[in-house]
């Protein structure tokens, strides 16, 4: 069997349904399951904003410390903290399980995932980079910021159940207990720079540089979308899956907050991509579910990515500016 799953707060429940809605399209026969990193005995969420899929809530893995944990991240920090935590509950309690994918939440899949399962009978662990080719400006993202936030993008990790596979979760789980921070200075950031060594010290890693998988705003100088029918391309070939982190559907002019290479109006292709899911988050209530702050976080909430700007883009950009 494989199970899908993404990790989100209760204030980005809208994303995760959507995803959830396209893997149920695309790939019926993958359980998906939404990891709460949050606590609805609290919020009390009505029956009817409750998504029809599988909910576990972070309190229910049995993680040890996680009080400590909680003490010393923010939402963005925790929601990635915890993820190798997930794999583990998921290979040990569900026997059945072969592979385990994770997505982030603001993500959508647009094809079965048949290749993915195919590689997974070969390997114990795939990643997708962030870029397969150089970038030759320096707007933002670059190079620059890619050797700052990680060689892979962790919006996406699939795992094969292995011995290796246990290996290497058990690694990372000790790794982002208490160093899954946003701290450049010190050679973090959240989970990404950890799996950087994962080819290295694990000898069945995949790198899939397939333009259509993960396919995001740091990228896109590579890539260019068409529809065919009503299949979505990117460079002739299909889009697997599109990654719109920092979309903000109250926001539909931006592709992303943290890019400035492109514009609607200098990337006509992606309006279909983004039409469609603006239009799908609005129906999953998106408006709703950013109301809520998240259980964990006893400070003043920061939602999703919202530091990444503060502590990675704009220190960069002062220093691009001065050059």
């Amino acid at each position: 069997m494989t199970l899908a799953f993404t990790l989100c707060s209760i204030n980005y429940l809208a994303q995760a349904r959507t995803l959830g809605d396209s893997l149920k399209r695309t790939n019926p026969h993958i359980r998906y399951i939404i990891g709460l990193v949050d606590r609805l005995d609290t919020a009390q969420v009505p029956d009817d904003k409750l998504p029809d899929f599988e909910l576990l809530e972070l309190h229910k893995i049995g993680i040890d410390g996680l009080d400590e944990m909680c003490k010393h991240y923010n939402i963005t920090e925790l929601n990635t903290a915890v993820k190798p935590y997930f794999i583990r509950y998921f290979f040990e309690r569900i026997p059945q399980i072969r592979n385990v994918i994770y997505f982030d939440p603001d993500i959508i899949v647009y094809q079965p995932l048949t290749d993915l399962e195919n590689l997974l009978e070969k390997h114990d662990i795939v990643l997708t980079p962030h870029l397969t080719t150089p970038i030759e400006d320096q707007l933002t993202p670059n190079e620059l910021h890619h050797l700052n936030t990680g060689v892979y993008n962790l919006g996406f990790i699939a795992l094969h159940k292995s011995p290796e596979a246990v290996d290497f979760v058990k690694w990372w789980e000790e790794k982002l207990f208490d160093e899954c921070k946003i701290d450049l200075c010190n050679g973090l950031f959240v989970d990404q720079h950890w799996v950087n060594f994962a080819p290295v010290f694990w000898n069945n890693v995949h790198v899939e540089k397939h333009l259509g998988w993960n396919a995001a705003y740091w990228n896109l100088h590579e890539r260019t979308f068409s529809v065919e029918g009503r299949q979505h391309l990117v460079n002739q070939e299909p889009v697997v899956f599109f990654h719109y982190s920092g979309y903000d559907p109250a926001k539909p002019a931006v592709i992303s907050k943290y890019q400035n290479r492109f514009t609607f109006e200098q990337r006509p292709d992606l309006n279909p991509l983004f039409d469609y899911y603006r239009n799908e988050l609005l129906r999953n209530h998106n408006a709703y579910y950013r109301q809520f702050p998240c259980y964990y976080i006893k400070s003043e909430p920061v939602y999703k990515y919202q530091r990444i700007r503060q502590v990675l883009v704009k220190p960069i950009e002062k220093l691009l500016n001065r050059l």
